[in-house]
């Protein structure tokens, strides 16, 4: 049978391992149950490529990244190698990978389960039905603008430089992202920056202006201030759909978004690169939560936002669409069914591991497919 395409997992460090264990349960039930199958590899990244191989990504590894259609990460890092020198930390094996794939759009759903609408800080009804898509552009912006650095002054005292540096191209390619994401969802577009101070952010709402006028007219176009983009997230989140931003605000933001869903351990994300004359893009998949060293190893990490990374690959990177809304509701009605793992639990509800939700999951799959 011929496969949907190339896959490359790279579990990682941390629960990253025990997380992509219950991924690879949901790949052999649509092998099993779909007749889904992909070419798959497994390597290492982080500190477990440290470990074999004395670099946090090898040249090999990365090889088999540029020739995969998508690749879905765990996570990577921890103590071990914390008073490692900087170039050689787990997390350069991460920023390589993004930057040699070309990532410069970083999806950041937060959906808010039904399930989990206590688990919320917020009130019910403020989060209850949020679905919404953040877009973060990933490789331009204040954290990699030139000059940068510590200088000692000449009275001795010192300072710290940052650059936010944006050009016409940065902006314009993740704002068509954002507009054609939203052409897919429900047709409206947010884009927060700080024209009223930044030049940068005068320059950030020109140009996706532009491309919204001489690509994407349909689509309904706001501006709003990231500050009050911030302040609008937590008062009334249900407003937005896609929202648009850079990477110092897209970093804020999306962190805010994702406290609204209840836990970190509920969130998927994507990095898009360019699409070629397919097409098609290179991609990066991976939960937005860390490899959390303090569970690692302990059947105790909650594998849903690894398992809903893995959904959205298979529709953004393999037009397996249906296959992964499915996911998406398996996922909801075993949440519904009272199964919570350490990170979300609630009173009146039955705490599981790793293994068991996972399991769980495959049958939800098994019921909604039957």
């Amino acid at each position: 049978m011929a496969t949907k395409g190339k896959l490359l997992i790279l579990p990682g460090d941390g629960i990253g391992i025990e997380v992509m264990r219950e991924v690879r349960r949901v790949i052999d039930w649509l092998s099993k149950k779909r007749g889904i199958d992909f070419a798959i590899e497994e390597a290492l990244v982080g500190g477990s490529s440290i470990d074999a191989y004395g670099k946090p990504i090898t040249d090999e590894t990365m090889k088999i990244a540029l020739e995969a259609d998508a690749v879905l990460l765990g996570a990577v890092g921890g103590p071990k190698w914390d008073n490692l020198p900087f170039e050689v930390k787990p997390e350069r094996g991460l920023l390589r990978l993004r930057k040699d794939l070309g990532l410069f759009a970083n999806l950041r759903p937060a959906m808010c389960f039904d399930a989990l609408v206590e688990a919320s800080t917020l009130k019910p009804d403020v989060v209850r039905g949020l679905d919404i898509m953040i877009v973060r552009e990933l490789t331009g912006g204040v954290y990699f603008g030139t000059p940068r650095g510590i200088e000692t002054l000449p009275d001795g005292s010192r300072r710290g430089v940052n650059t936010q540096v944006y050009t016409t191209e940065e902006i314009r390619r993740v704002a068509r992202v954002a507009f054609d994401i939203a052409t897919k969802r429900n047709n409206k577009v947010t884009s927060s920056e700080k024209a009223n101070v930044m030049e940068s952010g005068i320059l950030w709402r020109e140009e996706v202006t532009h491309i919204h006028d001489t690509e994407f007219p349909k689509v309904e176009l706001s501006h709003m201030y990231a500050d009050n983009c911030a302040m609008q997230l937590v008062r009334n989140p249900k407003q937005f759909d896609v929202i648009v931003t850079d990477n110092l605000f897209g970093d804020i933001l999306s962190d805010c978004a994702a406290m609204l869903t209840g836990s970190l351990g509920m969130l998927p994300s994507a990095s898009l690169g360019a699409a070629d004359a397919n097409g098609k893009r290179k991609a990066m998949y991976e939960p937005v939560h860390g490899s959390a060293p303090d569970i690692a190893g302990k059947d105790l990490a909650n594998p849903i936002a690894t398992i809903l990374s893995f959904a959205m690959a298979l529709r953004y990177s393999f037009d397996l669409g249906e296959e992964a809304a499915l996911i998406e509701k398996a996922v909801e009605n075993v949440l519904a069914g009272g199964l919570r793992t350490g990170d979300i639990m609630q009173p009146g509800m039955a705490k599981v591991s790793t293994g068991v939700m996972g399991e769980s999951i495959v049958r939800a799959l098994d019921k909604l497919a039957a």
